[in-house]
């Protein structure tokens, strides 16, 4: 739709015809899907499923089993017919989950620049709930077990400055999805072929430390005739890369010090912490060393710095004494502050499924007037307007499909 034609409709609007206030919405739902398209990266490349109707909240994905060498190994004989097979599926569920927000808009501020304020809203919004279904895939394929510590690191506590991500790491990855059989990707984003290759979504900082390789590909050197995706930047031994400002980043959730306690007592005063160390102390049984001893949380008041233990301490832990958690790389000796540790996917295709946000209606907005919120509005000063995810999952579907290489990066 041309802007004229957004203004237009908007103008009518205005005056109530009913058919331009549909066009309009048309347009802001267009504009609000091309924002969020812009930020897919981890949702574009899973096995894609439509919002489930008549299903509650559940989504089905499905997948074949591939059948047994063995099965078709035996010569035929003349005459004999063997036994045929039959397709098995494999099925995963996963439960969807509705994501909104909206933007407050004065009876003032319409009046003046109404079309251009509710497309921009549509825009911010396009861009917020984009990341919000990436957050949500990410950490969906970052729960998964098929675990690779760089420099041959057994644990994330375990990793330091110098495991990064090198040539080595991508290729003994590699490795683990061919002997899975996982399947190749042979398409690019508009469905145009291209040589078969696996996927592997990184951060920036991930991709600083490989691009000084001798034998990185970068993008700008492919061949002409070749199809890309959207956001890629090279390849390596049959791998594309794709890169992402929201690839996970395993941080220390808690790390602050001891304030005030007395001997006896299971109550700790400790000092400020983060949102997401507030949420990490909010979790019944979070684990929290303080010194070299670890601790069970039974309580925390992010009020107050309270922190509760699930048992007396005898003797008085002194002011300033270090509280931390272990869910990071590792520790500096005497801060105790955990080493930031990144996630790189590599993955096959239909490794994972998620719900195509980019179908009619999954992804809309909702525009309320001033006036229609009846005595909540009395003086119909106030509209809102608003965009939603109507259902959203994402879920693994084959866990040795999905390579999740943990290390560190350059500072």
């Amino acid at each position: 739709m041309s802007n004229t034609q957004t203004t237009l409709s908007t103008a009518a609007s205005l005056t109530g015809g009913g058919q331009a206030t549909y066009l309009n919405k048309t347009f802001y739902d267009k504009k609000l899907l091309e924002t969020a398209r812009t930020r897919l990266v981890f949702a574009k490349f899973g096995q894609k499923r439509s919002i489930p109707k008549n299903m509650g909240k559940r989504v089905e994905f499905r997948r074949y089993d591939l059948f047994l060498p063995e099965a078709a190994a035996a010569p035929l004989q003349e005459g004999i017919t063997p036994e045929g097979q039959s397709l098995s599926q494999s099925r995963v569920e996963a439960e969807v989950e509705q994501y909104g927000a909206y933007i407050e808009i004065s009876d003032v501020l319409e009046a003046t620049s109404y079309d251009e304020v509710v497309s921009d809203s549509a825009e911010l919004l396009g861009e917020q709930l984009g990341t919000v279904v990436e957050w949500v895939t990410r950490d969906a394929l970052s729960s998964g077990t098929n675990l690779q510590y760089a420099g041959g690191k057994t644990a994330r506590l375990q990793i330091g400055a110098g495991d990064k991500l090198t040539v080595n790491e991508i290729r003994k990855a590699v490795r683990t999805l061919k002997k899975a059989k996982a399947r190749l990707f042979t398409t690019d984003d508009a469905g145009n072929g291209r040589k078969p290759h696996f996927i592997c979504i990184c951060s920036p900082e991930a991709t600083y430390d490989l691009q000084s390789d001798s034998l990185w590909q970068d993008v700008s050197k492919y061949s002409n005739a070749e199809q890309i995706y959207s956001g890629e930047i090279g390849r390596l031994f049959g791998v594309v890369f794709v890169e992402s400002t929201e690839a996970k980043v395993f941080t220390q959730s808690v790390h602050t010090t001891v304030a005030s306690h007395t001997a006896g007592s299971s109550d700790v005063v400790i000092g400020a912490l983060s949102p997401k160390g507030e949420a990490y102390l909010s979790q019944s049984g979070a684990k929290v060393k303080i010194g070299t001893t670890e601790h069970t949380v039974s309580a925390y008041n992010a009020k107050t710095g309270k922190l509760t233990l699930s048992a007396a301490v005898s003797t008085q832990i002194t002011e300033g004494t270090a509280v931390y958690s272990e869910d990071a790389g590792s520790l500096d000796a005497s801060t105790k502050a955990g080493l930031d540790v990144h996630a790189t996917l590599v993955f096959g295709a239909d490794a994972y499924g998620v719900v195509d946000v980019m179908q009619l209606g999954c992804l809309s907005t909702i525009i309320k007037r001033p006036g229609s919120s009846g005595a909540l509005d009395p003086l119909d000063q106030r509209g809102t307007v608003g965009a939603k995810v109507a259902a959203f999952a994402a879920t693994i579907l084959n866990q040795l499909w999905v390579v999740r290489i943990e290390h560190a990066v350059s500072a």
